[in-house]
């Protein structure tokens, strides 16, 4: 017999992928909201810049727990203003080990001027080698369009990112085309 838990809609949001090329970074997500199979939301803002703009993080996954993993990681950064490395190292430890940030639901990605970081509540903190990072239901769509672009194209972080997600957006239901792209200058 199935469980309740398992027959409720789930939420899906958001498509975040973060290039990183020739000392330029460039993040960006979709809008995108759905409950089941009703979109809630179509415009919704998972890119957040931290540290007087010296951070941009993006995020997938539960809205509320990201929020709070964004407070902490804000924490850390101040703790650790010139080496996000550690700060997204204590952020990941801490939320594996905490009990109530264990069950957070979410994914990070952070970038600052010389490190992209994928930060997930098992107590990974990965660098790619290529510099690109995909999460969200559209995730692994935009990280192919993005290797395909970064390898074949002269175009800039932001456009590879713009271009990618809409390529998600044209294969995932989960993702729409209403694109916020952020760069580090």
């Amino acid at each position: 017999m199935p469980s309740a838990a398992k027959d409720r809609p789930k939420w899906r949001s958001t498509t975040i992928l973060s290039v990183r090329r020739d000392n330029q970074v460039a993040i960006g997500g979709d809008g995108q909201v759905t409950y089941g199979d009703t979109i809630m939301k179509s415009d919704t803002k998972k890119i957040r810049r931290m540290l007087d703009d010296k951070v941009i993080v993006g995020f997938a996954g539960s809205t509320a727990d990201a929020f709070a993993l964004m407070e902490r990681f804000e924490t850390k950064l101040k703790d650790y203003p010139s080496n996000t490395p550690r700060a997204a190292t204590e952020l990941a430890r801490e939320w594996r080990t905490d009990r109530a940030l264990r069950r957070l639901e979410a994914l990070m990605i952070v970038n600052d001027h010389q490190y992209s970081l994928l930060i997930t509540g098992q107590g990974d903190v990965v660098q790619p080698t290529d510099g690109i990072i995909g999460i969200g239901s559209g995730g692994q769509f935009a990280t192919a369009a993005a290797r395909a672009l970064s390898r074949n194209t002269e175009l800039s972080p932001a456009e590879i990112v713009k271009q990618s997600l809409q390529i998600a957006a044209e294969i995932d239901v989960y993702t729409n085309d209403n694109i916020i792209v952020e760069e580090l200058t």
